[in-house]
């Protein structure tokens, strides 16, 4: 059965027109004429036998019929731009979206590498705080993400877990040539928190069975972990960190661990990319690589505490 539409042009003139409430900024996003963009929607309201905008004054208004054909032609174009952004590819390219903290403290030094082995392929990273790691392949401009999560992707991704996340103290490591790190010693310290809402120190407490004994008010509180560990190397107080991402500054004597006790966030670091998106293979090479960089890591001694052992 055929579709008797009205003419795309058509359609698009009056999206963009709408839009922008204006005929001469829709002609200018459409690299056309005003007059254009006016036949264009005279034919459109040809096409529905009803007007779609209305003049009052110098402001320009849609009809309640434009109202109603409105949202549905933006979702139309949406998924035609997506549609034609998927055969729009660029196979030597990689445009990557990953967390802040991971980017500055792992992530980076293992691109640097990939890149060195795998000069047909090159990796654009985009470093973004998210207060909830996540994103939207729909409309970012993004093939692929590491994220920060407890799994349950979308059934239309792929995913590779990389390494959970382990939380444990981190301080100036000065601090570790002084008197021991005793409970007493913990309570009397400044926490910092990498989390508004303190929910890192909070999850190591309860896990060491202190919760009861430390108290999580006062502090200074930051919104990533990589502030919280930079001010912890600086000295003003115990920060929690993830064990892979301070193990290099703690082999290198830029942080210390005054309470080597490891617990685990219940979450991990994925990458994840679209599996309908073009070149597999490119998605395929870089978790190759992430995750034998992950098998080569050498990790501080710790004691690893699941949450409730104590």
């Amino acid at each position: 059965m055929s579709r008797r539409l009205p003419a795309l042009y058509a359609l698009r003139a009056f999206e963009a027109a709408a839009r922008h409430s204006s005929f001469t900024r829709a002609a200018e996003e459409l690299a056309i004429t005003q007059s254009a963009v006016s036949r264009h929607v005279r034919t459109l309201e040809e096409h529905f036998a009803c007007r779609l905008f209305e003049r009052r004054g110098r402001s320009l208004q849609l009809t309640e019929t434009a109202r109603m054909l409105l949202p549905g032609l933006r979702d139309g174009f949406d998924a035609l731009e997506r549609a034609c952004n998927t055969l729009r590819v660029d196979d030597t390219v990689l445009r990557l979206k990953a967390p802040s903290t991971l980017t500055m403290r792992w992530l980076l030094a293992r691109l640097s590498r990939y890149r060195l082995n795998n000069s047909d392929s090159e990796v654009q990273l985009t470093s973004a705080w998210m207060d909830v790691d996540k994103v939207d392949f729909l409309h970012e401009p993004f093939d692929c993400a590491v994220l920060l999560s407890q799994g349950g992707f979308s059934d239309e991704w792929e995913s590779a877990e990389l390494f959970a996340e382990w939380l444990i103290p981190v301080c100036a490591p000065q601090a570790l040539s002084e008197q021991p790190w005793d409970l007493a010693r913990l309570q009397a310290a400044e926490l910092l928190h990498p989390t508004p809402d303190r929910r890192d120190w909070r999850q190591w407490l309860q896990a060491m069975g202190l919760a009861e004994q430390v108290p999580l008010k006062g502090g200074q509180v930051f919104d990533t972990l990589e502030l919280g560990m930079v001010a912890a190397a600086r000295g003003y107080g115990v920060s929690i960190g993830d064990l892979v991402m301070v193990a290099e500054d703690v082999a290198q004597g830029r942080l210390g661990l005054p309470w080597p006790c490891a617990v685990p966030s219940g979450c991990s670091y994925y990458l994840v990319w679209p599996k309908a998106r073009r070149g597999q293979e490119r998605f395929r090479r870089l978790r190759d690589f992430l995750l034998t960089e992950v098998a080569a890591m050498q990790l501080p001694a710790v004691q690893s505490v699941a949450p409730g052992a104590r």
